[in-house]
């Protein structure tokens, strides 16, 4: 790619972003404003802003850079971080992550990522706002379950019932945003055509993978957290592990193998080869996981359902 004339560091906090431009040295503190933002982006134009993944704190960032057609790259903080310490800097300080975010960027000569679709992007903080409520919901259970006082058991269970419905409503918000966006409606039937991906699946593939259909199958499968890294030195030869890549991705992917592999004849077969070879189950299910997703990866990329194979 051809390299933009400046690239600009960003380290992102709640009130305050601190800008480092690796062409002319400066910084800045610019604070977190609707104006602020969008007068940074407009300075920022025709460089490359390179930010960290912050929770959320970098949307309006993001959304300001985008509005003013300003190329960004959001990496991921534990690679940054990584990045600074192979480079020789220890210290963290906000500075010094602007800096390093801006040297990271052009030495990796950084891809820009491409702006959130708005549909797409509203269904990941809806799902988001799922797995808080399900995780609340076992919270409370877990007490329920340990509660001695009928009054405090009776608190429990009115919680519970209140929790249940909210995320009843939430379930419904989901399949309707679903349904109403074409493009997000399509792609999850198609998604659903495979084996052991339902609603739930697919919906968290729509909004969490939108890579898919866009890569080769080694790099969707690092991304996703299913690429078995290697852990070798000399004549050692340690055992594969698949790390890193987006954990919700590779959650739903697994529950979904799992299920593939009890139904599907291909899925079936390719599990008892592996568990047969002498492959620990979950290795096996992990392995499918990765080849469903392979096939999952090629149905978008071509547009086809899947194709179940011939009895």
């Amino acid at each position: 790619m051809t390299l933009p004339r400046d690239v600009l560091g960003v380290d992102v906090a709640k009130g305050w972003i601190d800008v480092f431009s690796l062409a002319t040295g400066a910084r800045r503190h610019v604070s977190v404003t609707g104006g602020a933002l969008a007068r940074f982006a407009r300075t920022a134009a025709g460089a490359l802003v390179v930010f960290e993944a912050s929770g959320g704190c970098e949307r309006p960032l993001a959304a300001a850079l985008a509005q003013a057609g300003v190329p960004f790259a959001r990496v991921n903080p534990r690679q940054a971080r990584d990045f600074a310490r192979a480079t020789g800097r220890l210290a963290k300080t906000d500075r010094v992550d602007a800096e390093v975010l801006a040297r990271m960027g052009r030495a990796l000569d950084l891809a820009p990522t491409p702006p959130e679709e708005p549909d797409r992007a509203r269904l990941a903080d809806l799902l988001a706002r799922r797995d808080d409520l399900v995780g609340m919901i076992q919270a409370e259970k877990n007490r329920a379950s340990t509660a001695r006082d009928p009054w405090i058991a009776r608190g429990i269970a009115r919680v519970l019932r209140v929790l249940e419905r909210h995320l009843a409503a939430l379930g419904a918000e989901i399949d309707g945003l679903v349904a109403a966006c074409e493009p997000l409606a399509d792609e999850a039937r198609r998604l659903r055509s495979a084996p052991g991906v339902g609603p739930l699946v697919s919906a968290t593939l729509v909004a969490r993978l939108p890579e898919l259909g866009r890569l080769d199958r080694r790099r969707i499968a690092a991304l996703a957290g299913l690429a078995p890294h290697a852990c070798d030195s000399g004549l050692s030869r340690g055992s594969r592990h698949v790390w890193g890549g987006r954990a919700e991705v590779r959650r739903a992917l697994y529950l979904a193998a799992f299920v593939a592999s009890r139904c599907d004849p291909r899925f079936r077969a390719f599990r008892h080869r592996l568990q047969a070879a002498g492959k620990p189950l979950k290795v096996a299910i992990t392995a499918c996981a990765r080849k469903l997703l392979t096939i999952l990866d090629a149905m978008t990329r071509t547009g086809q359902d899947y194709r179940r194979p011939a009895p």
